[in-house]
């Protein structure tokens, strides 16, 4: 992807302003202070910024359209979310494209050419798959973004998400209440932030309850169904006294439930569960599945309310917003 040697955010970082600001002068968009005007132009000038032309022409181009990311359609979360995101930019007048991207594809620059061309306002970001260089690609086009639960990225700003390590500490202190003695926790990818404040939550209560004395197990998974199924057995295949599981994502524990009863174990008499996000699927299973669940409809209001106000210029950044989330006990724990 061509761009001039210096970019925006370089230019943003040196004047002690934001990308937006930046952006508005650029654009001759929204009130800049004279003195701030002058100060972007001398370094501007001292790093010799040249704007790109055709990205400029491109920002000012308003198509009322925005892209929300997601990792895996197959993933009930998502569509949940896709729903409530929908409703809410039909009712400001947007537009919305869905795109689905493969394992590898946000590393990719003819991802992101492609991307531009298709000339969206602003882009949610819902994919624990990509890295800061997307955030970087973004901002050198001048997109305004929002991270649902951060995704795969330590800025706070411009952020939707829950409290992870909240409903790990409810999901792990709930099994320690039903008096499970062998617990184990099946993780998400521990590169995606919430993942791994979901995966210390369980270590930390842990270690902090008095009546258990044993080191936390803990296995990797990639948030799939597959992942579930696979994990579970081979977690009980080299602990058979396992008694108690927590896992990251309801589609995971769904997986999970489906390979204890293939191993003939009685949930919750034998082995009770616990999933994390609330999504309608966990009702629909026999004993159905106790979660902590997100309030995924809000989330996707939030998210796409705060983007509509950076695309507006009402606002220049957003601070990180944690929703709250509560425990759900259903069938899969009741003994």
């Amino acid at each position: 992807m061509q761009r001039s040697t210096v970019t925006i955010r370089e230019v943003a970082k040196e004047a002690g302003l934001s990308v937006a600001t930046i952006s508005r002068y650029l654009n001759k968009s929204g009130y800049i202070g004279k003195k701030t005007e002058e100060k972007i132009k001398s370094v501007m000038e001292q790093l010799d910024y040249r704007p790109n032309e055709i990205a400029r022409g491109l920002a000012k181009k308003k198509t009322n359209t925005i892209a929300l990311i997601i990792p895996d359609i197959t993933n009930p979360f998502f569509p949940e979310l896709v729903v409530s995101i929908e409703k809410v930019a039909k009712s400001k007048g947007y537009n919305l494209i869905l795109v689905n991207t493969e394992q590898d594809d946000l590393q990719e620059n003819s991802f992101w050419q492609n991307f531009k061309n298709r000339y969206v306002d602003g882009v949610i970001l819902a994919s624990y798959q990509f890295n800061k260089g997307t955030l970087t690609e973004l901002e050198a086009m001048n997109i305004p973004y929002v991270k649902i639960d951060r995704a795969a990225d330590d800025k706070k700003n411009n952020s939707i998400g829950v409290n992870n390590y909240k409903g790990a500490r409810l999901a792990t202190g709930h099994l320690l209440d039903i008096n499970c003695q062998n617990v184990a926790h099946i993780a998400g990818p521990q590169t995606f932030l919430p993942a791994i404040e979901r995966t210390k939550g369980f270590v930390d209560t842990l270690i902090e309850s008095p009546a258990y004395n044993k080191g936390p197990i803990v296995l990797e998974g990639d948030f799939t169904l597959e992942s579930g199924m696979h994990l579970t057995k081979q977690l009980l295949n080299n602990n058979p006294d396992i008694d108690g599981i927590f896992l990251a994502n309801d589609l995971m524990a769904l997986g999970c439930l489906k390979q204890l009863k293939q191993m003939k174990k009685e949930v919750p008499e034998d082995i009770a569960i616990i999933g994390f996000d609330g999504i309608t699927l966990t009702k629909m299973v026999e004993p159905e599945i106790t979660t902590i669940q997100q309030p995924i409809y809000q989330i996707g209001v939030k998210a796409t309310n705060t983007l509509i106000s950076l695309i507006d210029n009402v606002e220049d950044e957003t601070a990180e917003l944690k929703l709250d989330v509560e425990l759900v006990v259903r069938g899969t724990t009741k003994r």
